[in-house]
């Protein structure tokens, strides 16, 4: 059922979003066809956070069974939606997911995985044998089984945000940290900013780990490095890939499938991303650490070697690139999304780890929903920040 609106039906007025990456972007764009008066503000410019620094993908296939798995499949819907009435036209790209198992063990991941995918409503087909060799032997010839997760897509974050930006509508203030919010009776009445304070009616934090720096209590969100690689341009020769190639270990990297041991600080998945350029990604890292500035050698090493003997042909390729991005992440791995205790104009989207490109269009519009005071049209009770226990800080 829909999250029922916590406060009456709002009469448009100035928001303030914190943070303008693809969840805050989108809350824009939606806020502002609202009739909203819409300013963005970012420490840093557009897409200069966890959107910059992601994948693309827009997927069901890595999902956390429950209330994840149920809003990614609705956010690929809207990402559908949302091309079908030009906002994102050519910007979003349908394509299948296959899931791969190399082993008996994850064999057992796959199979388990797959029932769960199926129950959701996912459309997914289970390659084994000749359907297998005849789908993806050829780019994953040592995969003893594979689940093509059906209906799925890739988005570039960064190319969301930039199409959000010239549909227009709202204010973008680049390089302008909001240092505090101002108080009064119970609500937040302005942002402060090296300007001054900027009169508001409504606040939306969406800066991602930025946001903590506006809640108390904030150490339930913590950083979580992530590492990619890009590789030069495949020839005409290369095996074809289907789609991106993700192996078993990263559903359980992710915490989507339980593990036999316990999570570490550090864990690699695999996937295998071939881009529209002819280049691949290769990723990825989940780490708890906040470096984002470096890349780990061995770490790089470890994916290579990975990725290859998942994909000999990826053997013949340079690598061009490799580069890290901060995830903000959750205790329990999932979003935090809802009203903000402590003041009841205040909003917060953030959390959304690597599961931010897939959920952010859709998280924006619902967003706008709640600021509104509209009933969200999807269930988002489970990412309410009052499981935390999370408060406004103390405003200025």
């Amino acid at each position: 059922m829909p999250q029922p609106a916590s406060v009456f039906p709002r009469s448009p007025g100035a928001v303030a979003i914190v943070g303008a990456g693809i969840v805050g972007m989108s809350a824009a764009h939606f806020l502002s066809r609202a009739g909203w008066q819409v300013t963005v503000y970012d420490s840093g410019v557009l897409a200069s956070g966890a959107t910059g620094s992601a994948d693309g993908a827009v997927s069901v296939a890595s999902k956390k069974p429950g209330p994840l798995m149920t809003l990614a499949v609705a956010a690929v819907k809207f990402y559908e939606h949302l091309t079908e009435t030009g906002i994102l036209l050519d910007e979003y790209l349908p394509r299948s997911t296959f899931v791969v198992a190399s082993d008996s063990e994850e064999l057992a991941v796959l199979e388990r995985h797959a029932a769960e995918l199926e129950a959701a409503g996912v459309p997914i087909r289970l390659l084994k044998g000749a359907a297998l060799a005849q789908t993806i032997g050829a780019a994953a010839p040592s995969a003893i089984a594979a689940v093509e997760v059906q209906g799925e897509g890739h988005a570039v974050g960064y190319r969301v945000v930039e199409r959000l930006r010239q549909l227009g509508g709202f204010v973008i203030r680049r390089n302008c940290p909001i240092s505090g919010l101002h108080m009064a009776n119970g609500r937040v009445t302005g942002v402060i900013t090296a300007h001054g304070t900027e009169p508001v009616d409504a606040v939306l934090l969406a800066a991602g780990l930025g946001s903590t720096h506006f809640l108390a209590g904030a150490d339930l969100i913590r950083p979580r490095k992530g590492q990619l690689i890009v590789t030069d341009r495949a020839g005409s020769d290369a095996p074809h890939f289907p789609g991106p190639l993700m192996s078993c270990r990263y559903l359980v990297s992710k915490g989507s499938q339980p593990a036999d041991a316990t999570p570490e600080a550090r864990s690699l998945g695999l996937v295998i991303d071939p881009l529209r350029t002819g280049q691949f990604l290769i990723g990825g890292s989940r780490e708890d650490r906040d470096d984002r500035d470096t890349a780990d050698a061995a770490i790089v090493a470890s994916l290579l070697r990975d990725a290859v003997a998942l994909a000999p042909s990826l053997a013949q390729l340079r690598v061009i690139r490799v580069f890290a991005g901060l995830r903000a992440a959750t205790s329990d791995g999932m979003p935090i999304v809802g009203r903000v205790h402590g003041a009841d104009n205040v909003w917060i989207a953030t959390g959304f780890e690597g599961d931010g490109i897939c959920l952010g269009p859709m998280m924006g519009r619902l967003c706008q929903q709640m600021i509104c005071g509209q009933s969200p049209e999807q269930d988002i009770a489970p990412l309410d920040a009052a499981r935390f226990g999370l408060t406004l800080a103390e405003a200025a």
